[in-house]
């Protein structure tokens, strides 16, 4: 058989059986009955997407992300504070729903702070009887400013994040929890924020303005709650009824015809690979995860896996109504229940038939990118999962050359400053975005099929897709000794073992 067909086929066995249960290979995670979705659930539909969805409503206007207030009162210093507690939000016009929030609000208040600013954030974690972290995600921070999953935050217990951002740092970042065993709930429950780094000089004119959309999506019972997750959302990662823009539900934005925005894009849902478009508007790619690229490339789509951003200048030459939608993509599902993601309009912007103000012009160098060079390392990551049955059920794991994720391991040790040739080599039935903490890397290459691909453009990366059948090549450099993680993010992933431990030494 297959090994699709073998895995399928034990998913489908496993659920039939008086108690479906999947056993994940992890430190202090043995009593599954206890976690939520991990135990029998007749009564869940096992497709990702919910029958008879409730209607959000939509067309609101896009609500730009409030501001985290800086309490530091001069320059240089962005010092401010950040609660993970629990909070209601009201998706339904008539149903509250409980969610995890920073300060309040999901998702959490946007951070915008300076190349060479000192940031300190106290952090409080008010999430009853779970530990939290903040990991900031791909920004150049110490190894113990990361929040990592061997620095827990306990339940009701606070702590300081202090790091600086050095020159050359701006770009398009995230903040999220990272506690062990626990992030994907966390996360999918409402804690995920931006924050970007702010260049003091900046080739991108001013008249585009700076917008952030954080995409998340959403997954409501009958009475307004989040479900647990279902062993489909373990084996795929959970993917919501719903993709929300900052929020909301298709949103609307208002612009003059002839107006150029840029606008910052970010996939941090668990586990949606987003496939997008602009109809009636050009898009321009500026920037990646790590910040701008060196030149602008105009792009008809882009796909963003989970937890990649992009920057995009789009121009509205054309009055009318320009929307942002969803295309099909195909990155593997196990079991029933792959969600129909093509067609999905995100925002829809509506073009006046008056022209706007002359826009300046996108500079044709943005800023030069300099290549790692050659490394003095090579080291090759292999993705692949298990599924097996047992005495008492299913076990499962997504594992990384073989083993699944030990806290008490180090799986790779590494040399400060030295630069290293990283081949990530996906045997798995399914896509799966590679996060490398603590520093920016450059794709070099991708081989899939016998045919071998060189990046269109060069980028600074934390995140990067790696299909199913495909090696992707990366060269990245760690500056500061200490422990890094690396490992999927889709985040049932992650937690069910497809992660490890990078030991930096001076």
């Amino acid at each position: 058989m297959h090994r699709r067909g073998f895995l399928v086929a034990g998913l489908a066995a496993a659920l039939s059986g008086p108690r479906a249960l999947a056993q994940m290979k992890m430190d202090d995670m043995s009593n599954m009955d206890s976690m939520p979705g991990m135990g029998g659930h007749a009564g869940h539909d096992m497709g990702a997407m919910s029958q008879g969805a409730a209607a959000l409503p939509e067309g609101e206007a896009l609500r730009e992300l409030p501001l985290l207030a800086n309490e530091a009162g001069r320059p240089g210093l962005f010092k401010a504070k950040l609660t993970a507690a629990p909070a209601t939000a009201r998706f339904l016009a008539d149903q509250d729903t409980p969610i995890l929030a920073y300060n309040g609000i999901s998702p959490g208040p946007l951070i915008e702070a300076y190349e060479g600013d000192r940031v300190e954030i106290a952090f409080a974690n008010r999430i009853e009887g779970e530990p939290s972290t903040i990991h900031w995600h791909g920004m150049p921070v110490p190894p113990d400013q990361d929040g990592n999953p061997m620095d827990p935050v306990a339940a009701g217990a606070d702590r300081v994040y202090a790091f600086d951002l050095p020159e050359g740092s701006a770009g398009s970042y995230w903040y999220h929890p990272h506690p062990h065993g626990r992030t994907a709930e966390q996360v999918y429950r409402g804690l995920a924020g931006a924050f970007v780094v702010k260049a003091n000089a900046d080739p991108v004119p001013a008249a585009y303005g700076d917008t952030v959309l954080m995409f998340t999506d959403l997954r409501l019972a009958a009475d307004g709650s989040m479900p647990d997750s279902t062993m489909n959302d373990l084996m795929n990662g959970r993917v919501g009824d719903h993709v929300l823009v900052n929020g909301q539900k298709n949103p609307k934005l208002a612009v003059a015809m002839g107006q150029r925005r840029r606008l910052r894009l970010y996939n941090a849902t668990n586990a949606r690979f987003l496939r997008l478009a602009f109809a009636n508007a050009a898009m321009t790619v500026i920037g990646s995860d790590g910040g701008l690229l060196e030149k602008p490339v105009a792009a008809d789509e882009i796909l963003l896996s989970p937890a990649e951003r992009v920057e995009l200048v789009v121009a509205f030459d054309r009055p009318g109504r320009a929307t942002l939608t969803t295309l099909d993509y195909d990155r593997g599902w196990m079991g029933p229940g792959r969600p129909a993601d093509a067609g999905l309009t995100l925002l829809t912007v509506d073009v006046s038939a008056t022209a706007g103000q002359a826009m300046p012009p996108l500079p044709e160098r943005l800023r030069p990118i300099a290549p790692l060079g050659q490394p003095a390392v090579s080291r090759r990551l292999v993705f692949t999962e298990t599924m097996a049955m047992n005495a008492t059920g299913m076990e499962m794991g997504f594992l990384i050359n073989g083993k699944a994720f030990d806290m008490e391991r180090v799986d790779i040790v590494a040399r400060a400053g030295e630069t290293e040739l990283w081949e990530i080599v996906n045997l798995a039935d399914m896509d799966h975005p590679f996060h490398l903490h603590g520093t920016q890397f450059q794709v070099i290459g991708r081989e899939r099929g016998g045919k071998v691909s060189k990046p269109p453009y060069l980028a600074w990366k934390d995140t990067v897709n790696v299909a199913r059948g495909e090696t992707v090549r990366l060269i990245t450099r760690q500056e500061r000794p200490g422990p890094r993680m690396y490992h999927c993010h889709i985040l049932e992933h992650e937690q069910l073992g497809m992660m490890g431990i990078v030991d930096v030494r001076a």
